[in-house]
């Protein structure tokens, strides 16, 4: 296995990881997680060390692609697998921030579906030989998420200090992006998903 697609392997293998350390009971195994203050504003270190091991995923997600592509180490492996380990990471924490009541649910219905209906496209496209690399507006969602996921977890600062939603309407944007990305590989992929035989 290419090292692009090892940098893919560990960004899965970090998921779990930072699940564990968002969901885990701090207070009921006795630790006293810090909360720190911004001009106000409240910071959970628990956010920040999770948003540290996000921010080493998103990374990941950049170099794979650079050296796959610099090196012609490009795989069918790693286009399948880069943005599934993608919307596994954003998916998770788009969830864990909704079953937490920080965020509304209707946009990660929205992002969550998306995602089904691509799989589901690209599950047809390789039923008939196709393989479908990422497109640049699927590229352009995933940089939306994490800048989102990133902001959720940094609860709005710096755009907190200035009563700017800004993580809501990036929230918005990464869905309707989603929406037209997810319509977008529909209309790629439509002759081979209404064919009929």
């Amino acid at each position: 296995m290419n090292l692009p697609n090892r940098l893919t392997l560990f960004r899965i293998i970090l998921i779990p990881v930072v699940v564990l350390i968002y969901i885990f009971p701090y207070a009921q195994a006795g630790l006293q997680m810090k909360i720190l203050n911004v001009s106000g504003v409240s910071l959970s270190v628990v956010n920040l060390i999770c948003l540290a091991i996000y921010f080493i995923a998103a990374i990941t997600d950049y170099f794979d692609g650079q050296i796959a592509r610099k090196r012609n180490l490009m795989t069918t492996f790693g286009k399948f697998a880069d943005p599934i380990a993608d919307k596994m990471l954003t998916t998770t924490m788009f969830i864990l921030f909704a079953s937490r009541g920080i965020i509304p649910v209707v946009p990660v219905i929205i992002m969550v579906c998306r995602d089904i209906i691509v799989d589901g496209c690209r599950m047809i496209a390789a039923t008939n030989g196709k393989v479908v690399a990422a497109q640049m507006l699927g590229k352009v969602k995933t940089f939306a998420q994490m800048i989102t996921i990133a902001l959720i977890l940094l609860n709005n600062l710096p755009f907190e200090l200035w009563d700017l939603p800004v993580t809501e309407v990036m929230l918005w944007f990464s869905a309707f992006v989603s929406m037209a990305s997810g319509i977008s590989y529909f209309n790629q992929l439509k002759d081979d998903i209404l064919e009929s035989k």
